[in-house]
């Protein structure tokens, strides 16, 4: 009697190498209707990986963190770096300069226009170095990749954009003493701070853009700048060994998600209901390596509460395909509303 032909069966990780989409969709579509879609990485659909976060680990820096969810991990420090205003062509004449000496009662909402003085003398510096052996895909020692160039001006973009630092907190301002009998003369600005944001990529498993924001935002609210002034005697800056920290606005936490479609993939045959099979599209929240290799489309909400607790979105970028409509947006928006409060626990205690 001839013996049964054994079915052909593969490991879940030679499976997973040889055909990754069929593989991500035999996650998403199980063959039994009871059990519940989940991702390759044991998530469903809306979940997001549970974030970690650690402060103040870098001695040489004026603030840093490091971020972890998943497999993804970053590291972010922030330098402070004089700039003399005499060392700026055509330097910018700001108005209505507030005594140095006095305490600042700015409220953390406060809507100061202040975006184009940052920006225009770039203030703020964010590089992010991927060449250090975080995937195969990023070597140690390879020179600046495209990704790499992107996610830096797109953390430069969203930092000028959210309006995050005060350009008062940058500022080194000096009121001149008026000789006796005379007008007292305005304040000037001597100098800035300029902020040098380093982010180091030393795991990566996807969403590296969240991952950076948010080691940048902890950074950023580590840090602390000493307390600087203008030495008319001396004409120089002298700093003390009193620190102050930045007063951001707000909490503005982007969400990441890719859409998986299965119509994309050739190769992918698991139905024979066409209907069906038009039907699996997937929108997942915080994709890992994995996922992003098999999404053609993604798309980033930031989001942020102002102080009377009503919800803002402080930014949407969306890239490739059609799938992600209106509703889809509206959707993906209350799940990055979630997301903020997630956040915002963390970074408060």
């Amino acid at each position: 009697m001839a013996e049964a032909v054994q079915p052909l069966s593969f490991p879940p990780d030679i499976f997973k190498a040889l055909a990754p989409a069929p593989y991500l969709l035999a996650h998403l579509s199980p063959a039994n209707p009871k059990s519940p879609p989940q991702r390759a990485n044991g998530r469903t659909q809306s979940n997001f990986r549970t974030p970690a976060t650690h402060t103040n680990s870098l001695t040489h820096c004026s603030g840093s963190a490091v971020v972890r969810f998943g497999d993804t991990a970053v590291v972010c420090g922030i330098r402070g770096e004089i700039l003399l205003a005499k060392d700026i062509p055509n330097a910018p004449v700001v108005p209505n300069l507030p005594d140095p000496s006095q305490p600042q009662h700015d409220s953390l909402e406060g809507e100061d226009d202040d975006a184009k003085e940052i920006v225009d003398l770039n203030l703020l510096v964010p590089n992010i170095e991927l060449s250090t052996g975080c995937s195969p895909a990023h070597l140690p020692g390879s020179p600046p990749s495209t990704l790499a160039q992107s996610l830096s001006q797109r953390l430069l973009s969203h930092l000028h954009s959210t309006r995050l630092v005060r350009a008062n907190d940058l500022r080194i301002l000096h009121l001149p003493l008026a000789p006796e009998g005379e007008e007292q003369e305005e304040t000037e600005v001597k100098a800035y701070w300029t902020l040098y944001i380093d982010v180091l990529v030393i795991s990566l498993d996807g969403n590296v853009f969240d991952a950076a924001w948010f080691a940048i935002l902890a950074a950023l609210r580590d840090t602390t700048l000493p307390t600087a002034y203008w030495d008319a005697d001396r004409e120089a800056i002298l700093c003390t060994h009193e620190a102050k920290k930045l007063r951001l606005r707000g909490l503005p936490v982007p969400s990441t998600f890719a859409v998986f479609d299965a119509d994309t993939h050739k190769s992918l045959d698991l139905s024979t209901d066409s209907k069906q099979k038009k039907s699996k599209k997937f929108i997942l929240a915080d994709p890992d390596t994995l996922e992003e290799l098999l999404c053609k489309e993604s798309l980033t909400v930031m989001v942020d509460y102002g102080a009377n607790g009503t919800a803002k979105i402080k930014g949407i970028e969306k890239a490739g395909g059609t799938i992600i409509g209106r509703e889809e947006i509206k959707e993906c928006t209350k799940l990055a509303l979630g997301r903020w409060a997630e956040w915002n626990g963390i970074l408060m205690d």
